[in-house]
């Protein structure tokens, strides 16, 4: 990449995030975040996700480099403040398609979110959600009883879908990964992985005894009666990897993690 780049800081709100902040403050002229050739963000991986879903409004997006201040930081590069321009060099591109959510209501209101770890349908009240599961048109399961299902890309197998028991997908896979949560009938289905142009759709049974909500990453529909889901393959990102902690090698070496 080259050195004449713009760069922006994406700062979380948290402590660490602004200190570190303030330490780079004097590391590049800054400038703003719609104005940058790279985006360098600090926070965790859920202000990772933010600021991804910020570059998703821009057109065309560009790419990011994090730089963990929070917990986990599995989509973050460490936390240092020496030798960033030289980082940025060497940096190990990957690209991370989205999934494009389109929720309709029980009030007939469509809503269209996009997700770029996963969407996940989840039962509202006690009752057991009961959903139709449809792929490529054809019913592939009638009735489904849990407490959700979600559609996972392989940049986010190793998040909500590794905690729900799905398989991990490496990069460049060209997979998607449909797991139930809790289910209860059928009870030994583990769920499905899917070519990523499979269009998948589910069906509420029973919306007004049995609610359901959607979720695209972190943002929520609720009371849903179907939720269709694709590849939106228009709206690519790039995340920025130093290469002893690409992405592809971290996703791979999570299935030995115990």
């Amino acid at each position: 990449m080259s050195g004449h780049r713009r760069l922006a800081l994406a700062v979380s709100p948290t402590a660490p995030a602004q200190a570190a902040a303030r330490t780079l403050a004097d590391a590049a002229d800054w400038v703003p975040v719609d104005q940058a050739d790279v985006v360098i963000a600090l926070g965790g991986d859920g202000h990772m996700l933010q600021t991804l879903h910020r570059m998703l409004e821009r057109r065309p997006p560009v790419p990011v480099f994090g730089m963990n201040l929070g917990t986990v930081g599995f989509l973050m590069n460490e936390w240092r403040t020496e030798g960033l321009e030289a980082r940025l060099d060497r940096a190990k591109a990957f690209k991370v398609t989205p999934l494009a959510m389109t929720a309709t209501g029980v009030d007939g209101r469509v809503h269209a979110l996009p997700a770029i770890n996963e969407v996940s349908l989840l039962r509202e009240t006690r009752q057991t959600a009961k959903l139709e599961v449809t792929v490529n048109d054809r019913v592939v399961m009638p009735e489904l009883a849990c407490d959700g299902i979600l559609v996972a890309t392989p940049a986010g197998s190793t998040a909500y879908n590794l905690s729900a028991q799905g398989p991990i997908l490496p990069l460049g896979s060209n997979m998607v990964a449909l797991t139930p949560i809790s289910p209860f009938r059928p009870r030994r289905w583990r769920g499905a992985i899917l070519p990523d142009k499979a269009r998948i759709s589910f069906t509420v049974l029973d919306p007004a005894k049995r609610p359901v909500s959607a979720v695209a990453d972190q943002r929520e529909v609720r009371d849903v009666a179907r939720v269709d889901v694709c590849m939106d393959r228009a709206r690519e990102l790039t995340l920025l990897f130093d290469p002893e902690h690409a992405l592809d090698d971290r996703i791979s070496m999570e299935q030995f993690i115990g």
